[in-house]
């Protein structure tokens, strides 16, 4: 009889899971992992049981262990020591082959799993680390004198040659190397779950419809949009959808919008769930996103799937698709190259919006038809494999 081939048992480790969505990007990266995992592959997930900024934990989910395909996600409530060292013992029993974390700066869910594989308390063969575009350098400004701790922290404790470092573009990847000298990176590109076509756009109304849907945190940079728009002569509106992750810095872009002339129109208009993101967008004429930095950019994939052009800075994977027409590249100065782009956009007509549109569309679908890859995990085998040869 052939000898059953062993699972590939992985931890995996993600301050925020579904049903959750208000993490954004992350959430169905890890999603799309999970759901397309390959055969051989045991995972065990371990989240937070409850969204991000929430006080109050999903229903009936905390402390407890959920089937997903041949997957199985533990929901643990931070502040519980009894849900602490029922995981512990559960992952110390299952002895993984991997260990792969999620985030590079949360305490619990990236600190926490990595000392224990340190201090020995669990033995994976190999660490991957995935840190989501925590180490761009826009987000790296952000509290950078406790960031530029944890990073030194790493450093330390990731010494040796089981670790591997996920990135989802060749940018993020050199992001990685700034910080970590000799890291070993493997480039496996976040996967969407996208349909392969594009929704059919349509032609808005005579004014400009703008959109942002992103979380309202400094990283995110959406003052600089409402500083841009303070120059724009023609009339347009700017919609804003997402949830306030930072209430200090809305207050800031209040006082912006505040000053906006009367010309230009704009809106909070709440939250999305995730299945009413893509026909969102479809309703606009652009999406207007100075982020100072993303590893993938799930927003950008939707957007582009929905045929809404994209107006979005250099500091993402997607400008060469940007600047094919898929959108805008965002120059420097930011605000006074954005005022620039937005009010070009407010000058065109309905029709010079849809043509945008249109080959906004078409620019998904080619890069939609080339997205499909190895999963990460084959790939980190592959180079496990690789290294092992090489000694």
């Amino acid at each position: 009889m052939p000898t059953p081939v062993q699972p590939y048992k992985v931890t995996m480790t993600c301050p925020v899971f579904e049903p959750g969505f208000r993490a954004g990007g992350p959430i169905r990266s890890v999603a799309h992992i999970i759901d397309t995992l390959p055969n051989d592959v045991d995972l065990r997930l371990i989240t937070s049981d409850r969204d991000l900024g929430d006080k109050h934990s999903y229903p009936g989910l905390s402390g407890r262990w959920v089937d997903r395909g041949n997957s199985k996600i533990y929901y643990l409530n931070a502040s519980s020591r009894r849900q602490w060292f029922a995981v512990w013992k559960r992952l110390r029993a299952d002895s993984p082959d991997l260990l792969y974390v999620n985030s590079l700066f949360n305490p619990r869910f990236s600190l926490v799993p990595i000392l224990a594989s340190w201090l020995r308390m669990i033995r994976p063969s190999a660490i991957l680390i995935a840190p989501r575009g925590e180490l761009s350098p826009g987000a790296l400004q952000l509290k950078s004198v406790k960031k530029r701790a944890f990073i030194a922290m790493w450093r330390y404790l990731l010494r040796g040659s089981k670790v591997f470092w996920h990135a989802s573009a060749e940018l993020e990847a050199a992001d990685i190397r700034r910080q970590f000298i000799g890291a070993s990176v493997v480039v496996n590109q976040n996967q969407s779950g996208l349909p392969r076509e594009p929704l059919r756009p349509v032609a808005t109304s005579t004014v400009a419809k703008l959109v942002f849907i992103s979380r309202v945190s400094p990283k995110k940079n959406l003052a600089a949009a409402l500083e841009a728009l303070q120059r724009v002569e023609r009339e347009v509106e700017y919609d804003i959808y997402g949830p306030i992750e930072d209430k200090e810095y809305w207050r800031t872009c209040q006082r912006v919008i505040d000053r906006l002339p009367p010309n230009v129109r704009v809106r909070y208009c709440g939250e999305l769930e995730p299945s009413e993101v893509r026909a969102t967008f479809a309703t606009y004429d652009a999406f207007v996103f100075p982020t100072r930095g993303e590893n993938f950019g799930h927003v950008i994939a939707e957007s582009l799937s929905a045929s809404c052009p994209v107006v979005c800075t250099d500091q993402t994977p997607w400008t060469d698709r940007l600047a094919a027409g898929g959108g805008i590249v965002i120059g420097n100065p930011i605000v006074e190259s954005l005022s620039e782009i937005l009010s070009s956009i407010a000058g065109s007509d309905s029709e010079q919006r849809l043509a945008a549109r249109k080959r906004c569309g078409e620019i998904f679908r080619e890069w939609r038809q080339k997205s499909d890859q190895l999963s990460i995990f084959d790939a980190v085998r592959q180079r496990s494999m690789v290294r092992r040869e090489a000694r």
